[in-house]
């Protein structure tokens, strides 16, 4: 059997930061182009990049989370342009701002078909959700690392709530040595 790890592709990164000061965000989102700001529909102002690919999500408190970059570089560069405009629209922002990551979602192939009922039996009621008829996926919530894994009959796994792409191999490590043990794989 292949490595399951090297399957590994990181969809999503989560990243939160703050520029330490209140904004007037119907200001900003008049001066910044390319800014949505629709109060009604959401409290913040979203703002895309497009090289690297992802969306600012910035709040009148000053906190800004980039959500859609796929990988932790990318949201450093998509952020260092945030940072860059709101600086060049003479708002203060502290040269180097801490950015904390919240969450990464990843995907994999164990490259088998997977008998999920015999899974969910296998692994134990106390750790997973399985329930075919509300969601196709069975909900495997490991303790360490400390994620949530999807796992399909397809054999592939969506791997959420890491914070670096270590977490998601060693979960895919962790998945594939237990079906393994359990005769699944």
């Amino acid at each position: 059997m292949r490595d399951p790890t090297a399957t590994i592709s990181i969809e999503n990164v989560v990243a939160s930061t703050a520029i330490g000061q209140e904004l007037d965000l119907q200001s900003v989102a008049m001066d910044l182009d390319g800014a949505d700001y629709d109060p009604e529909q959401f409290p913040g102002l979203v703002y895309r990049t497009q090289s690297p690919k992802s969306a600012a999500l910035i709040f009148r408190s000053g906190k800004v989370v980039c959500t859609g970059a796929n990988s932790t570089e990318a949201v450093h560069g998509s952020l260092e342009i945030v940072f860059e405009k709101l600086r060049a629209l003479q708002i203060p922002v502290d040269d180097d701002p801490e950015i904390t990551v919240q969450n990464i979602v990843s995907s994999a192939d164990l490259g088998v078909s997977l008998n999920l009922n015999a899974i969910a039996i296998g692994l134990g009621l106390e750790n997973i959700e399985y329930e075919p008829e509300q969601f196709p996926g069975l909900v495997y919530r490991l303790d360490d690392p400390e994620v949530v894994a999807l796992l399909f009959g397809s054999g592939k796994l969506v791997i959420t709530g890491g914070t670096a792409r270590e977490d998601a191999e060693q979960a895919v490590d962790v998945i594939a040595d237990r079906l393994d043990e359990l005769g699944l794989l």
